[in-house]
């Protein structure tokens, strides 16, 4: 593949709501462009961006894809975003690779909620953006009303640059609106030839240049005057006007065509190169110089080398691989560069670009393109590379909190160093995935965005690692405690001939008051009838003690007790009698002082749209949970809660069901509280069952 001049570069990615025809989309640009040889299907699983066994497997793209195409002297990076919520790292991702987000649209859905939540997105980032209207031979179909929606939802700065000739079947064309020029699709040589503007559109191409025209001079004052005085403006300074108003988010091209008919493709390719900024014409990416001072990095292949790493791809056989946008300079594969995220010098190995699995050597790396190199050995995911003379840190991506947890039960008892293998590797990998060790119940726990991603991460760990593993609900960490005081006498009395076994204490025990957890031991006694130096053997026998309960074995907390009196024999006392005489009095005091099971207890935010209020409180209120309050946050409420974490172990699941995609949560631990009786002795059954299985 050649190197390309910055001016000839476009970095875009497909994004919107899944089934929208990104992939496809993507494949019909390769397929065009003669990347590849045929058109893959999705179905069929051989698509160039799906490659992946997991992808072919649910049909579905689960990682994001850098796919080059070359086209007229002009290199077009396209990156196949999954539009699938869980993979919503994948999509964090690939802001940071593209410059312009070009959004799908179905032309008979219109706007879904992934339309609404990458949009969103790029508006609070300010990400340079485009719409695409797929699908317009579907039944159904209709460009006019999805504009229209489209104008509504995002505002007057979306205006159509290419409008369709026919709907449905009859889709057969395009109409450049700044041109007014027609192209009809030629189906024996998957060419759009030129046509004459059908009749009926004449006065439709008037009106939606007008509007172009309109959305252009209001970006540049210039233009505006010229407007003013002039009524119009040149094709050359709409183009020119447009690309500023994309650069700086003031203006939303709207683009249309099919992906799977292929009508559309080769005017869409124009368009990206016509319309469309080069990274040179950007506004920077941010970050901070060697002091800690922020500052906007320019694309710019004659400064100093730098690049930023924005995924990382795992493989067993072929080891790491960092994919990299270079900023500044250009890279070459006999490199030493500088990370200063963890101090380190990395040599550039193997440099290659990549189209889905395939792979494309190339000796160097150029400003304002994305390239791979395999095997660095410290550098991470949103890690730089520069020089160690020109030391720059770009600003790294924020990746969100986990909302779901799964323990991880391996199929075959050997496997167990596979699967941390492997779940450290994936790590490296998914920046919203992470590994825990519970100690108390000793289950490996994986968090992650979803049910979905943690079962594809399941998958792979088998496909990737031979780890066959089962998820299940993870224990939850109960605890018990005391509601009464109790004064008790723990008595270990032994005689076998010669040496024999005595410990006698009278412990008094009640529920801690001040707040704390911990056990609280007290030493109240006079006189020596404990001698000094068995007492801290029966603080360590309640200690050991307090790590399985009375009710259901779990751990037990918010306990004081007091070692008040007691006896002891000057030749059969021991520590070891002493720890079991404290080991009696505990069971007989917990017993005695009406034991209860408490449950974690988590404070959850939950951000929804307005019209979904009333579900969301409902589903907390038969959660057990308490709502807190709400406030609003712009065109979302937020609900604050505390719900029992036993209620919450499937909520992204539930949330996402009862949003349609649109909420969001957090959480958090908050405290312990006591169990309702009618849960109590479900849990205490299941303790049970649990342990008559060990």
């Amino acid at each position: 593949m050649n190197v390309y001049d910055i001016k000839n570069i476009r970095n875009i990615a497909f994004l919107g709501h899944s089934g929208t025809g990104k992939t496809t989309l993507t494949e019909a640009m390769l397929y065009f462009t003669k990347a590849i040889d045929r058109m893959g299907k999705i179905e069929d699983g051989t698509t160039a961006s799906d490659y992946d066994q997991e992808e072919k497997k649910r049909a579905i793209s689960i990682s994001s894809s850098v796919l080059p195409v070359e086209w007229k002297n002009n290199k077009i990076n396209i990156i196949d975003v999954p539009g699938y919520f869980d993979f919503v790292g994948e999509v964090l991702q690939s802001y940071r690779a593209m410059d312009v987000a070009v959004i799908v649209v179905c032309g008979k859905s219109g706007i879904q909620v992934g339309t609404d939540q990458v949009w969103e997105y790029v508006s609070e980032k300010k990400i340079p953006r485009a719409f695409f209207i797929n699908k317009i031979d579907r039944e159904n179909a209709d460009f006019d009303k999805v504009l229209a929606s489209l104008k509504e939802a995002y505002g007057i700065s979306v205006v159509p640059l290419q409008y369709p000739i026919g709907s449905e079947e009859n889709f057969k064309g395009i109409i450049n609106i700044v041109s007014h020029k027609a192209r009809i699709f030629n189906k024996k040589n998957n060419i759009m030839e030129e046509a004459d503007v059908p009749s009926n559109l004449v006065n439709k191409m008037e009106e939606c240049k007008q509007m172009l025209i309109e959305a252009v001079a209001e970006t540049d004052e210039e233009l505006l005057e010229k407007y003013f005085s002039e009524g119009t403006l040149s094709d050359e300074e709409i183009y020119e006007g447009l690309t500023k108003g994309i650069v700086n988010a003031e203006i939303v091209p709207v683009f249309c065509g099919s992906a799977t008919t292929m009508v559309g493709i080769e005017t869409l390719l124009e368009e990206i190169i016509e319309a469309l900024p080069s990274p040179a014409q950007m506004n920077g990416m941010k970050g901070k110089d060697s002091s800690g001072n922020e500052k906007i990095v320019k694309f710019d292949p004659s400064g100093a080398p730098s690049a930023f790493v924005f995924k990382t791809i795992v493989d067993p056989f072929i080891g790491k691989l960092s994919m990299f946008k270079v900023v500044t300079g250009k890279i070459t594969s006999d490199m030493n560069l500088y990370n200063p995220n963890n101090d380190k010098t990395e040599r550039m190995g193997g440099l290659f670009f990549t189209r889905g699995k395939q792979q494309i050597n190339t000796k160097e790396v150029s400003a304002g393109d994305i390239g791979v190199i395999s095997k660095l050995q410290y550098t991470r995911t949103s890690d730089t590379l520069c020089t160690q003379n020109n030391v720059i840190m770009y600003e790294e991506i924020k990746f969100p909190e986990t909302s779901i947890s799964l323990a991880v039960v391996p199929k075959a008892k050997n496997d167990e160093d596979k699967i941390s293998t492997g779940l450290s590797r994936l790590m490296d990998e998914d920046e919203t995935f992470t590994v825990s060790r519970d100690k108390e119940s000793a289950e490996t726990i994986i968090s992650g965005t979803g049910e979905t991603h943690l079962e594809v991460i399941a998958s792979k760990l088998k496909s990737k690692f031979g780890a066959d593993v089962e998820l299940s609900v993870p224990k939850i960490p109960y605890r018990e405690t005391i509601k009464k005081k109790s004064d008790v006498q723990g008595k270990h009395k032994k005689q076998s001939g010669g040496h024999g076994q005595y410990g006698d204490v009278k412990i008094r025990f009640e529920p801690r008051t001040d707040g704390e957890t911990d056990l609280l031991f007290v030493d109240e006694v006079v006189g020596g009838v404990v001698p000094r130096q068995y007492i801290p053997a029966v603080e360590k026998g309640l200690r050991e003690c307090i790590q399985k309960g009375v009710l259901a074995g779990y751990p037990v907390i918010k306990l004081k007790a007091t070692l008040y009196d007691g006896s002891y024999h000057p030749v059969d006392s021991s520590e070891m009698a002493f720890k079991i005489a404290s080991s009696l009095a505990f069971k007989k005091g917990l017993a005695e002082a009406n034991p209860v099971i408490l449950e974690p207890i988590m404070h959850v935010e939950v951000k929804i749209p307005d019209s979904y209020m009333g579900d969301i409180i409902g589903d907390i209120n038969k959660k057990r949970g308490k709502v807190l309050g709400m406030e609003p946050h712009g065109k979302y409420q937020i609900v604050s809660a505390e719900v029992p974490q036993a209620e919450m172990l499937k909520y992204a699941t539930d949330l996402r069901s009862m949003t349609q995609g649109r909420g969001q949560f957090t959480m958090k631990f908050e405290r312990y509280d006591e169990v309702p009786v009618q849960e109590t002795a479900k849990i205490i059954e299941s303790a049970k069952k649990e342990l008559e299985e060990e």
